[in-house]
């Protein structure tokens, strides 16, 4: 999922397209991601994992391979939306949804570590095939990932093709009520899917900004696209160290107050990148943003395993990853409309932290509608 904004400055140089066109291709590839968790979670539900990863590696295999042979944008855009994100799909929210249901005490770095698979390759393979990239073109680099999308994918799938104990899935349809904290939500399963939801747009949105515009924004201040994917790396391996620590904060005080906590962060270090123009403080600020935001997708599949029930883990989780993914499609292509529009990114970081502020108003409020309850822990 990390390719498409790595090459993003090569594809708009070879298809001689605006920044903001350029930017459509990840536009598609997230929109097909979102789509890809709604309906991989309710075939999670009823299949399993491995069904999903064995498609995926197909559909990323044949996906990548015919990107590289894309002879326009239009192409290019739409095998990255069906092909490459609905692939990619499966090993996120479904995933995490599979793996939620094998743990109880320790559900919360169970998650984040399930989640942090993408965050991994994320700081993994910018630095790999950035080389690949400057000598043998970004069409070489995807017929790269074609291949080790079949050779890596389909043995780990295969791996995972037993299924849930039954007595698992009965233990831990405990709803509405929080194991860690002994809180109980006084929102119905719908208004705080709704909101989940709402607010899953709203960090992402501001979450996009630095993850897809950080390799263009480091090509126009002339540090170039090596810094940039450099930086991108670093962002995402601070990533997965705030997502395993979100996870153990997670077991401890619940995944509500480790999502505020998060977006917090993120805003923080959003508001850090206005006055950051200089080669090192890009680096430190996006290590900064990495260890802030990290944690904040896999928080809301805690929250939706501690409120909601237990056999719709799949489809509940999809839905709210759907809509973060949402906002990442939408934030991507707006900050390119922005700078397209202005001229540069500043204006752009400033609708981030906008973004930001909504999804730390509402969690604030869901945080408020819950309420101290008598509940009796998980015993294993």
């Amino acid at each position: 999922m990390w390719s498409v904004i790595l090459v993003m400055p090569a594809v708009e140089a070879e298809f001689a397209v605006s920044r903001s066109m350029a930017s459509m291709p990840y536009t598609a590839t997230m929109l097909g991601f979102a789509v890809g968790n709604l309906l991989l979670g309710r075939v999670v539900d009823r299949f399993g994992i491995a069904p999903c990863l064995l498609g995926a590696a197909l559909a990323l295999a044949i996906g990548f391979a015919g990107a590289a042979m894309a002879p326009s944008l239009i192409v290019f855009t739409m095998i990255q939306g069906f092909l490459i994100g609905i692939g990619t799909a499966a090993s996120f929210g479904p995933l995490i949804a599979d793996v939620s249901h094998w743990f109880r005490r320790r559900r919360g770095i169970a998650v984040a570590a399930a989640a942090s698979g993408n965050y991994l390759a994320g700081s993994i393979w910018p630095l790999l095939l950035k080389d690949i990239i400057a000598v043998e073109g970004w069409r070489t680099a995807y017929f790269t990932i074609a291949v080790i999308s079949l050779c890596v994918m389909i043995p780990g799938a295969l791996l995972l093709r037993p299924r849930i104990p039954a007595n698992f899935t009965a233990d831990a349809n405990r709803v509405g009520i929080d194991p860690a904290t002994g809180q109980r939500m006084t929102l119905t399963p719908r208004q705080l899917q709704w909101l989940l939801a709402v607010a899953g747009v709203g960090c992402c949105v501001a979450m996009s900004m630095p993850q897809v515009h950080i390799v263009a924004l480091c090509a126009d201040l002339g540090y170039g696209v090596t810094a940039g994917a450099e930086m991108l790396a670093v962002m995402v391996a601070g990533g997965v160290v705030s997502r395993l620590l979100s996870g153990v904060l997670a077991d401890k005080i619940g995944g509500i107050r480790t999502l505020l906590l998060g977006t917090i962060g993120q805003l923080i270090a959003l508001t850090l990148y206005l006055p950051s123009d200089g080669l090192t403080s890009l680096y430190v600020v996006s290590l900064v943003f990495g260890l802030s935001q990290g944690g904040i997708v896999p928080s809301y599949a805690i929250i939706v395993r501690e409120y909601l029930p237990a056999e719709e883990a799949g489809r509940r989780v999809g839905i709210v990853i759907m809509a973060t993914v949402l906002g990442m499609a939408l934030g991507g292509w707006l900050s390119g409309a922005i700078y397209q529009w202005t001229g540069s990114y500043h204006a752009a970081f400033i609708n981030g932290i906008a973004w930001n502020v909504l999804n730390v108003a509402i969690i604030t409020f869901i945080m408020m509608r819950s309420r101290g309850s008598p509940s009796v822990p998980a015993t294993a």
